[in-house]
């Protein structure tokens, strides 16, 4: 029987995102499955894994805000950003007092725009930056905003420093942890990173790579509509899950208001759709739906 839900993995170093994907579909025998936010191959932590109908709901996972532990050193500066990277730099960082790193991660803090590393994954002109910088080409990025809730210093024992990030997604901790060296003096690069938190999902719900993944599929499975929980539901008849099987539009509840997105359950608890309220006339919601779940799927491993 297919697998429907959400396994978190605790991602080892060494392995890049897809990766682990691909040893969770292997293990499992799932051909559907993909995961909600890359990890570098040298971080670690909490890697939610999608499977089967799960998948559909991977867009609603990503936006999550994400939180992480780290390591960086101070006085060094590498063309990735991290210590996998070649030195580009090397700068005297003994001036670095605890004070002026509270300083530095204050002024790191709320809401900011950040250039990409060009060690990346995203996309220019069709070509992934990583590719661009592998062949020696460094293109201008635009910055994008992002948000940084907390930037908290750890431990510091120079040149390394430990710190603790809560982020908006797309957040590139390398990035900051290279504006952090600049604010410095110093410039710094990335040492370890590990992330704890992704949107609901915590190292407390995580399984190591190396575990029995049939065994934790079967106790440790998230459910769709569990994944997603932070959004409203509205309960649905079986009736009327069948009429959203078949794209007829429903009437949202009354409290819904336009623009909002909601979770139909069915009687089990089962996550038929998620669907936007939309104006139909005569000042009545109804749903668009952005994701509508196979029927057949909305039993023990799916909703």
């Amino acid at each position: 029987m297919s697998l429907h839900g959400v396994l978190v993995i605790d991602k080892p170093r060494g392995l890049s995102s897809a990766q682990v994907v691909a040893r969770v579909r292997r293990a499992l025998h799932e051909k559907s499955a993909g995961h909600t936010g890359t990890l570098d191959p040298m971080a670690t932590g909490v890697l939610p894994i999608v499977l089967g109908e799960a998948t559909k709901i991977a867009g609603f996972l990503l936006a999550d805000d994400k939180a992480y532990e780290g390591e960086l050193e101070l006085g060094v500066s590498t063309d990735t950003l991290d210590a996998e990277g070649q030195v580009l730099a090397r700068a005297d960082w003994q001036h670095v007092d605890e004070a002026a790193v509270r300083a530095a991660l204050a002024g790191l803090t709320g809401e900011l725009r950040q250039v990409p590393p060009m060690h990346s994954a995203l996309k220019q002109d069709g070509k992934r930056l990583y590719e661009l910088a592998r062949a020696g080409h460094e293109v201008e990025r635009q910055a994008r905003p992002v948000r940084i809730d907390r930037f908290e210093l750890l431990e510091l024992a120079p040149p390394r420093l430990r710190f603790a990030v809560d982020c908006s997604k797309g957040t590139y901790v390398r990035s900051l942890a290279r504006d952090l060296g600049e604010a410095l003096g110093c410039g710094a690069t990335l040492t370890a990173l590990r992330r704890t938190r992704s949107g609901r999902f915590s190292l407390a719900d995580a399984v190591p790579l190396t575990d029995d993944l049939a065994a934790a599929a079967r106790d440790r499975l998230v459910r769709p509509a569990a994944a997603i929980d932070h959004l409203p539901a509205w309960p649905i008849s079986d009736a009327e899950a069948a009429r959203v099987a078949q794209g007829q539009r429903l009437p949202l509840p009354p409290e819904a208001t336009e623009g909002t997105i909601w979770r139909l359950l069915t009687p089990s608890g089962a996550l038929a759709a998620v669907a936007e309220a939309r104006a139909a006339g005569e000042g009545v919601l109804k749903a668009a739906y952005l994701r509508v779940m196979v029927p057949a799927a909305n039993g023990q491993h799916s909703g």
